[in-house]
């Protein structure tokens, strides 16, 4: 281990792997009643871990806690402090907190040379934290799961972030494009074309909605052509000077925006990558608020700019950036390399392509925020047309790159900023008009968020951290409440219904100041202002008094945000749509009806709040009869648990492009022809007289039949597989998912249900026999988390 190596013999480091205690994932492990006193259990991961731990601090003279220098760092030196303690070893060793925020020799023997006492108000801070987030989702949780449906989650900081998402989506549905027109000239001088744009018309500054129709646009253009008789004379020319200042180092947000957007990176990956780089020794700790850098790293990268673009570049000062964060404190500097002289080049062969990649950014970005300005020239030239009216040409040349030799900060699609050069222009000079240009534009609805987009609104906001945003991302993905989809994000339909509610029935709890007011108060605990209980308190009452109100006064129906849209015509029964078992549907009368209510899936873009009656009743007109195959399937289409489909005989077809409710036969047959062919192409090998083929797979070939798929050998071609081989594979293979339980379904019925409420009941009794045994084995482990016996780290 590297932290050893630097230490030298007389240290034993050993790490505890992340969090080695938790709160135990059931209700109660939380009492408010109590002080919020917390039950801990040690993790079924770390038992190995502690155990070594306990094993070493037995024999240590003294035991260094060297976890991260964040709160949840603190929290996990806290964890085995408390595991020592209940081993008696408190009392008979001495113990030190030691923290460093890059893993190189001199930080290490600097922390281990200078060490503290464990800080109980960053360790409060955490439990309040892990508290909070325990007490709503164990509460939230399950009142979702009473009143929409199983499996689904709330969180303190992730129902604002899916909020803002769903609000976004609301925003874009409800936007309404408006029409506008700019002039353009295309205009040339000396063999350089380039282009102008109309800014004053009848004497007055033309702004975006002045010219708002085809005919007024035509109007305008023609006018100005026949005035201007293809020339325009430059009557005016400004020119100036700015200075583009260097973007701050990396902090753990805009190093996940940053990389979002240049490197296409998840948030997940890039805090990943991070850790990696970090634990390698190539870059400090990368979970910071803080922009600050030490001395001796301003007076590395100033030497290595010096050395690597020339003494220009180096400014006279460094540069000093100040902290957006009230607690930034809690870490100590910004994002950087250990070494500036550690040139990406020089490690690229020892890292891989994503660590490089990320190393790369991280050294550019630190690099240019110590460097000099850049210098831009900008000139804007004006060309009076007729009397009333200007066209204005701008340009911009960088005169001096500055910091830009290293690097430019990334900017949302759209806003990116581009050189643009002019020819050199005069006041007097006549330049060539070729063209006036009338061209139509139409406003757009906000874009959708990206990852970096989000990362960043929610930094706006103040709501979670920057280190916890990449998990509140997965998330979302992973409870179905949002799709990503060419890097942005669009609500399912079950996120809409969970957003709707939260907002309808716990407000507070999902506004966003609200959220970010409890993030502050995180903070002041963790500065040791305000002690970690009373907020806890305020907090725990109003809470848990309205998820009790809620249970008894919302219904199932509301919940799931029944709409009744109004009756289909023949019957006169009521048409509504909700959320159900398997996504947004469209119902057609009542359980309570003698006939069953008849359903039908939504369509892809069709969602539970904006769908009308006369859409809900097109989707019922399917499954629709298309006609027949060549070879005589019956071919039909509709939609299903999974979307749009067609049928041919048995098979299917997934409709991706095409609307099921208008789709032709002709259409639907080219879809078919496709398949099958896609079919054909899958297969390598068969067996005549059988069913068993080889087949191409997404993981490469498979062994398959009616029944069941078998794994390949890798060291064997298709061709070489005799049928008595593939045979021996299929028969030691499982059977296809599912096909078993169809089968138990039709032949038990009632016996199969009897057998699974005695299969429930054996595992109960199994279940509770584990956990005393659980409790025997690991009663005297209750804490745990990261370093100990000299020291420790991840």
């Amino acid at each position: 281990m590297t932290i050893n190596r630097y230490l030298g013999p007389d240290f034993k480091v050993l790490a505890s792997y992340g969090h080695v205690r938790d709160l135990p994932s059931r209700d109660g492990a939380v009492d408010p009643d109590n002080d919020f006193a917390m039950t801990y259990e040690l993790n079924e991961d770390s038992e190995k871990h502690v155990r070594s731990i306990i094993k070493a601090a037995k024999k240590a003279e003294v035991i260094y806690l060297a976890t991260d220098l964040d709160r949840e760092g603190e929290a996990i030196s806290w964890h085995i402090y408390e595991i020592l303690r209940l081993e008696g070893l408190t009392d008979k060793v001495p113990f030190f907190r030691v923290e460093f925020s890059e893993i190189t020799e001199k930080a290490i023997k600097e922390a281990v040379d200078n060490p503290r006492q464990l800080s109980m108000d960053l360790v409060n801070a955490q439990q309040a934290r892990r508290a909070l987030d325990h007490l709503v989702g164990f509460n939230l949780s399950p009142l979702l799961w009473k009143k929409i449906k199983t499996g689904l989650s709330a969180g303190r900081v992730q129902s604002p972030a899916l909020r803002m998402i769903v609000e976004r989506e609301r925003e874009i549905e409800a936007f309404d494009p408006q029409e506008y027109w700019t002039i353009e000239a295309d205009m040339s001088h000396q063999d350089e074309t380039f282009m102008s744009r109309l800014v004053r018309l009848e004497n007055e500054r033309l702004k975006q909605f002045d010219i708002s129709n085809t005919e007024q646009a035509h109007r305008v253009r023609e006018r100005l052509a026949r005035a201007a008789g293809g020339k325009l004379r430059v009557d005016r020319v400004n020119r100036s000077q700015r200075t583009r200042k260097p973007a701050p180092p990396f902090i753990t947000s805009t190093l996940q925006q940053d990389a979002a957007r240049k490197l296409r990176f998840s948030a997940q990956r890039i805090m990943r990558t991070a850790q990696n780089l970090y634990e390698a020794g190539h870059i400090t700790y990368m979970r910071t608020d803080s922009v600050h850098l030490s001395n001796d790293a301003l007076a590395d990268l100033r030497a290595q700019i010096k050395k690597e673009f020339g003494p220009e570049y180096v400014p006279g000062k460094p540069n000093f950036y100040k902290t957006k964060s009230k607690n930034a404190q809690e870490a100590h500097e910004a994002i950087r390399p250990t070494s500036a002289a550690n040139l990406p080049a020089i490690l690229k062969a020892s890292l891989s392509e994503d660590q490089f990649r990320l190393y790369e950014l991280i050294w550019r970005r630190s690099m240019a925020s110590q460097m000099t300005p850049a210098l831009v020239d900008t000139v804007a030239v004006e060309f009076d047309c007729d009397s009333d009216a200007t066209f204005r040409a701008n340009g911009s040349v960088i005169a001096f790159p500055g910091y830009l030799r290293a690097y430019e900060v990334s900017q949302p699609q759209g806003k990116e900023e581009q050189e643009n050069r002019l020819p050199d222009l005069k006041e007097g000079d006549v330049v060539r008009l070729q063209q006036i240009r009338a061209e139509q534009h139409f406003t757009e609805p906000p874009p959708r968020y990206s990852e970096a987009s989000l990362v960043k609104a929610l930094e706006d906001f103040g709501i979670g951290r920057p280190s916890t945003y990449a998990s509140i991302i997965q998330t979302l993905v992973l409870r179905k409440y949002v799709d990503l989809e060419n890097r942005r994000f669009t609500p399912t339909d079950t996120g809409r219904v969970v957003s709707s509610f939260l907002e309808a029935h716990f407000e507070p709890y999902v506004d966003y100041a609200f959220t970010a007011r409890m993030e502050d108060t995180l903070d002041e605990i963790s500065r040791g202002e305000l002690h970690w209980i009373p907020p806890l308190m305020q907090f725990w009452k109003p809470f848990i008094k309205r998820i009790r109100e809620k249970e008894e006064t919302v219904s199932r129906q509301e919940a799931k945000m029944m709409r009744v849209l109004g009756v289909e015509p023949a019957t006169g029964k009521e048409v509504s749509v909700r959320l159900g078992r398997y996504g947004a549907h469209a119902q057609i009368g009542n359980v309570e009806d003698e006939k069953k209510p008849r359903f039908a899936g939504l369509q892809p873009g069709q969602n539970l709040e904006t769908i009308t009656l006369e859409e809900a009743l097109e989707l019922f007109k399917l499954p629709r009869d298309l006609g027949s195959t060549p070879e005589g399937e019956e071919v039909s289409v509709g939609v299903g648990r999974f979307g749009p489909y067609i049928r041919y005989g048995s098979k299917f077809v997934s409709l991706k492009d095409d609307d099921p409710l208008t789709i032709k036969l002709p259409r639907a047959l080219e879809l078919v022809a496709a398949k099958k062919q896609a079919d054909i192409d899958r297969i390598l090998k068969t067996f005549e007289g059988t069913d068993v083929q080889i087949l191409k797979g997404r993981w490469g070939p498979f062994i398959a039949n009616e029944t069941k798929n078998a794994r390949m050998p890798k060291d064997r071609e298709p061709d070489s597989m005799t049928l008595e081989e593939c045979l021996a594979l299929l028969e030691a293979a499982p059977e296809k998912r599912g096909r078993k339980k169809a089968a138990g379904k039709k032949a038990a019925g009632k016996k199969a249900a009897r057998k699974k409420t005695a299969k429930k009941k054996t595992s109960r009794k199994k279940t509770a026999k584990k956990k005393a045994s659980s409790k025997k084995k690991t009663s005297k482990k209750s804490v745990a988390n990261k370093p100990v016996a000299a020291t420790a780290s991840e």
